[in-house]
């Protein structure tokens, strides 16, 4: 009896070992793959705004790109969140293990974070150069502002921004993965995210910038304050903002992804047997 107490401890520690290494692989990979699209995105604006190369097209497709690669290399191992609002979205409605939540949320944020850092080291002399007091001109580089810093938009039209376009990113993503509709093969999601990345920045970028993912706003901002800007928590008008894209996005995904359960889930058919199983017990 007691060997078999004792092999019965070894083998549920070896499993709780592996259970580990599973959650230290995913977190990496979710590390990674955020890193990669903000390695694009932020990047892209500092071109942008700071250097002067390129134009508001430029910005919305370097994102689609920078979400898909970063699609890519973390798909494999844990479908690829990248995004806080995506993971809540997924414990609440698809049952993602809530206990992951917190520890994919710090990681995309993580990711964000440094990805955001490479950015300001390599693009150090042209933001210096454009902007040597590091305002609020060259803060839009790294996180976003109620109406790009320029138009006439406060707070909470920024916050209701991204409420929508984050149930808009959503609503689509929950189609897109979902195998009962019809999702795209495995190897083509990413690019189709990319685009619904793309459309939504041509679309519903004005008013706030696009942020739609909290890992993507506050890692960089965070990287932004430590390296400079110390207003980075705030809007043009004074009011602090920060809250803003960290808010609305979670709130946002609940509501797309909610909506999608309901007006579309719900209604469709089971999916056909393959052939092959036809015949099978």
């Amino acid at each position: 009896m007691a060997h078999n107490a004792d092999t019965t401890k070894a083998g549920a520690a070896v499993v709780e070992r592996l259970k580990r290494l599973e959650l230290t692989g995913e977190l990496i990979a979710e590390f990674a793959g955020t890193m990669v699209l903000i390695l694009f995105g932020v990047g892209v604006v500092a071109q942008v705004v700071a250097a002067g190369v390129g134009d508001h097209d430029s910005i919305a497709w370097a994102w689609g790109i920078g979400v898909a690669l970063g699609v890519y290399v973390a798909g494999r191992i844990t479908g690829a969140h990248l995004n806080p609002a995506v993971t809540l979205a997924f414990a609440t409605f698809r049952g993602f293990p809530w206990a992951k939540v917190v520890p994919y949320s710090l990681a995309q944020t993580a990711g964000a974070f440094v990805g955001a850092l490479l950015v300001r080291w390599n693009y150090t002399e042209v933001l210096n150069m454009t902007d040597p007091e590091h305002t609020l001109k060259t803060q839009i580089v790294f996180s976003t502002l109620p109406g790009n810093g320029t138009l006439p938009v406060g707070m909470w039209g920024g916050f209701r921004d991204q409420i929508i376009g984050t149930a808009i990113l959503m609503f689509v993503l929950y189609a897109l993965s979902d195998s009962h509709n019809l999702a795209p093969s495995a190897n083509l999601s990413p690019v189709v995210i990319g685009l619904l990345i793309v459309a939504i920045g041509m679309a519903w970028g004005a008013d706030a910038g696009y942020a739609i993912n909290p890992a993507r706003d506050f890692g960089p901002r965070l990287a932004s304050f430590l390296t400079g800007y110390s207003g980075a928590w705030r809007d043009q008008y004074g009011d602090l903002y920060f809250w803003v894209p960290v808010i609305g996005p979670l709130i946002g995904g609940l509501t797309g992804a909610g909506l999608y359960q309901l007006m579309i889930a719900r209604f469709l058919p089971e999916p056909e047997p393959d052939i092959e199983d036809a015949g099978r017990v």
